[in-house]
């Protein structure tokens, strides 16, 4: 199979990856429902050597920069209790969380979570987390600019491997919001 952007070198439908997925992510592509089918979910392995994005984009494809979101764990806070939640923006803008994020949530304050907590909470790997597969009930806000490609690179649970996700997928997810102007 060739992935449908980027230039990889191996390319495989998730569903035919799982083993190289982290069990809640593997989970979630195995009871995957919704319009997009799980098999137009690609994973892709890629060397952890070159994770930071502008080597990724340098080695896999110059295109991908735009083609590329973040998923990163926030904390709202509200009265002595604390939501978690996900947000995915494209990965050439960052996250309105004192803005957008806090308001979405209700919270008095919204910050990063700290890494420990994402990937304990997640179950997955830090420089790696994914919207596919966050824990049940978690809120999941997604910029609209994301949701509008036709392919997106994300994350795939590990720092080894991404998935490459049809945008309109992320707003079919559980607990998916789709916001204007989360990423800035």
């Amino acid at each position: 199979m060739r992935a449908p952007i980027g230039h990889f070198d191996s390319a495989t439908p998730a569903p035919d990856a799982l083993h190289e997925l982290t069990g809640p992510v593997a989970d979630a592509v195995r009871h995957w429902s919704g319009s997009v089918p799980a098999d137009r979910i690609v994973y892709v392995d890629t060397d952890p050597q070159w994770a930071d994005t502008a080597v990724f984009v340098e080695h896999y494809g110059k295109e991908l920069l735009e083609q590329s979101a973040n998923c990163v764990v926030v904390a709202g806070k509200r009265g002595g209790e604390t939501t978690l939640a996900a947000c995915i923006v494209l990965s050439t803008t960052r996250v309105d969380v004192n803005g957008v994020v806090r308001r979405q949530l209700g919270a008095r304050k919204a910050s990063f979570a700290p890494m420990d907590t994402a990937t304990q909470e997640t179950g997955m790997e830090y420089g790696g987390i994914t919207p596919i597969g966050l824990p049940d009930g978690w809120p999941v806000l997604v910029d609209a600019a994301v949701v509008d490609l036709p392919y997106v690179l994300v994350g795939s649970g590990r720092r080894r491997g991404k998935l490459l996700v049809p945008g309109k997928a992320f707003a079919e997810l559980p607990g998916a919001v789709v916001l204007e102007g989360l990423g800035v």
